[in-house]
């Protein structure tokens, strides 16, 4: 009898134990080395990374809280930018595209490339990407380049049905079907409702009686002089009309991870003519934020759901938010906030469902990248909150 009882107490003991074990989460990868969180610095030496950053890095909360109105009749506005959006694939291989493969095997659901971070783009004012593609059924243009993009036009709804408001549309791959191709594209936008913008072209949403005008650009080398010159001035009339003003750049070189001084110099310049938020492109790596003016830099989003690659070298990226506050024609930027994430649900290959990070230590490395490459710039902000103060 006391050997059944002193069974009965020891399975009760490991009862109660287990209760109290914490679940663990089977563990995130990154795809880049350098995103790992660094080992403890000796002591007496900094960690490479920042040693205070994993501890001061908050869990992350990816639900905004937007409020129309505050009792004073401030309006607020949020708005979630993302990077580089490439839809379709590459008309120039035989066969499915990888996208196009991977649409299928999500029973071509066209919520698929949203469906992890549409709680966040359908609670915001606003949402933008930069939609590096085509929408068009028109043939190939640039025959010698090493990609051509497009996807076909009903393919839209995988952005309207995402909750992705804007779109900027200047960059290297708008005219991969030429002329014919951009302009399907254009009126295939306008049809769903979603407002672009290009060098040509200022796009304007309007969201609880505020007026958002876009501008986008193309930055070249031989462009700096003459888009410092046109930049300000579009800015100044779009300000003149408008309550914010978002200027988009595609700019930079391909995979890099920190602006250049041709970068540098016209962000800021754009800001100086009035502009409330500059958002950067192209490079598909993620760069760090200056806040300069009270207005932030956003030098790259890297990617978002990014069909050029079936498992790019680094997939990691974030979503960056802006709290505007609205009052008499003033506007303020109130908070912002990152949401650091992957451009797929899965660590061995792409799918293209951008997915927020929930490992502590996989939101750490992001952070802890974008601070180290912001260490040379004079404006760069020096917290990188992942929920609003």
């Amino acid at each position: 009898m006391f050997g059944k009882h002193r069974i009965i107490a020891l399975f009760l003991l490991l009862t109660l134990i287990l209760s109290f074990t914490p679940f663990v989460q089977a563990d995130e990868e990154v795809s880049l080395s350098q995103f790992m969180t660094p080992p403890p610095a000796a002591e007496g030496q900094d960690s490479v990374m920042g040693v205070a950053d994993q501890a001061d890095s908050p869990a992350v909360t990816p639900e905004p809280a937007p409020v129309d109105a505050l009792p004073d009749g401030t309006v607020q506005i949020v708005i979630t930018a993302a990077g580089d959006t490439t839809i379709g694939g590459d008309v120039t291989k035989r066969g499915d595209s990888i996208f196009d493969k991977e649409y299928k095997k999500q029973d071509m659901d066209p919520n698929f490339i949203c469906r992890n971070v549409q709680h966040i783009f359908e609670h915001d004012d606003m949402t933008i990407v930069n939609f590096e593609g085509t929408l068009t059924t028109a043939p190939v243009y640039k025959t010698k380049n090493q990609f051509v993009f497009s996807a076909p036009p009903e393919y839209v709804k995988l952005l309207t049905n995402g909750s992705i408001e804007a779109v900027a549309l200047e960059n290297n791959h708008v005219m991969d079907h030429g002329e014919a191709g951009l302009a399907e594209t254009k009126a295939t936008l306008d049809s769903a409702g979603i407002v672009w913008s290009d060098s040509k072209n200022m796009g304007v949403y309007k969201v609880k009686g505020v007026s958002i005008a876009m501008l986008t650009y193309q930055q070249y080398r031989d462009k700096v002089s003459e888009l410092l010159v046109q930049v300000p001035l579009d800015v100044a009339r779009a300000k003149a009309a408008h309550d914010i003003v978002i200027v988009s750049f595609h700019w930079g070189q391909e995979l890099d991870y920190k602006p250049n001084q041709n970068q540098i110099n016209l962000g800021r310049a754009t800001i100086d003519a009035g502009a409330d938020l500059v958002l950067g492109h192209h490079s598909h790596r993620i760069n760090p934020i200056e806040r300069y003016k009270d207005k932030y830099i956003v030098y790259s989003l890297g990617n978002f759901s990014f069909a050029g690659n079936t498992k790019p070298s680094d997939m990691s990226t974030f979503l960056f938010q802006v709290r505007f506050d609205v009052k008499n024609g003033q506007v303020k930027s109130d908070a912002f906030r990152i949401i650091p994430s992957r451009i797929s649900s899965k660590t061995d290959y792409n799918d293209f469902a951008p997915t927020p990070f929930t490992d502590q230590r996989l939101i750490d490395n992001v952070i802890n990248m974008l601070k180290s490459n912001g260490k040379n710039l004079q404006y760069a902000v020096d917290f990188y909150p992942v929920d609003w103060e």
